[in-house]
């Protein structure tokens, strides 16, 4: 049983980093360059991810399956994770000029991209999996704008509310929040889409997952891993081992199902998101520990998930 346990982990997770290591690959070997990514990334947030969530979304009878529990367990857990590690920082990082990306690295993963493809990998389908980015994705935006802005020791004139009002308006613009939205919409008024709209639409969101993967690997400097080690290490313990061994049992005994447990993980030990790093340049900070952080997280994480889901498995939580 233990060996079947295992194979089943290994089967959900690795075909995940080994697509990571072909996008890696290719970048290495010229096929693909930077442009190629930035460009890739901008259509998957844009586009392909937004299909494909608005499908998942539709497809799934809210009336039947919404959960206010699951969206409120995943609100507070994120902001829990959130303020716990910020107090951390701010008590224990000596460099206080890395306190903002420190903070922003260790919880804010990749919930939307990685994150749908290991749900779908481990539940067999996305199910309500989703319904974790809403009570997520928005406080992981407009915290990282705070964060990052509060702690911007170069940045003698900060206008926190007009940077706050910023990142409300993003949350509310942004292509995956709407996408979620349209498609509990239509789930919930129980109507479907012309065939060819539908069909066109699938298409589309088919691109996001093999896609997304390669544009992560092809994203990875194993160079910049060895910068800042000890706050690199620190965050990446608490973004891949700390938070899942804290709240993974507790959305156990909250009784959820198996796609809402998978969410869950993804959304406490999924590897931090490359734009953390695209955030902190652009709002004045050096940037090297976020790379460092993207990069040692992403290395890791396929053996740190791989182990949760095969304990998740052995105790039986999926």
């Amino acid at each position: 049983m233990l060996l079947d346990n295992l194979f089943f982990s290994l089967n959900a997770t690795m075909p995940l980093f080994f697509v990571m290591v072909v996008g890696w690959f290719l970048k290495n070997r010229n096929f693909i360059n930077d442009e190629f990514v930035k460009v890739s990334n901008k259509l998957n947030f844009n586009v392909t991810l937004p299909c494909f969530l608005f499908l998942d979304m539709k497809n799934c009878n809210i009336r039947q399956n919404f959960n206010g529990k699951y969206v409120l367990y995943c609100f507070l857990a994120t902001l829990t994770c959130i303020l716990a590690t910020w107090i951390y920082g701010r008590i224990f990082i000596k460099d206080k000029s890395v306190i903002g990306e420190f903070v922003q690295g260790s919880y804010r993963g990749s919930a939307a991209v990685l994150g749908i493809a290991l749900i779908a990998n481990v539940a067999g389908d996305v199910g309500m999996g989703p319904i974790m980015i809403v009570g997520a994705v928005p406080l992981y935006n407009i915290f990282a704008v705070i964060i990052l802005a509060v702690e911007n020791r170069n940045d003698a004139d900060r206008n926190l509310k007009k940077l706050i009002m910023q990142a409300v308006k993003g949350v509310c613009t942004n292509p995956i929040i709407i996408s979620l939205f349209a498609g509990l919409f239509f789930s919930y008024i129980e109507k479907d889409l012309p065939g060819v709209v539908n069909d066109t639409i699938g298409c589309i969101a088919r691109i996001t997952t093999p896609l997304a993967l390669i544009c992560i690997g092809a994203s990875f400097k194993g160079t910049a891993a060895i910068k800042m080690l000890g706050p690199t290490l620190t965050a990446t313990l608490i973004k891949l081992v700390i938070q899942p061994l804290v709240f993974l049992p507790v959305a156990a005994k909250l009784g959820f199902g198996v796609a809402e447990m998978a969410a869950v993980l993804v959304m406490l030990g999924a590897p931090t998101t490359p734009s953390c790093y695209i955030m902190a340049k652009n709002m004045g900070h050096e940037g090297t520990l976020t790379a460092s952080i993207v990069a040692l997280t992403t290395l890791l994480s396929a053996f740190t998930v791989t182990f949760f889901v095969f304990f998740m498995k052995s105790v039986g939580w999926i």
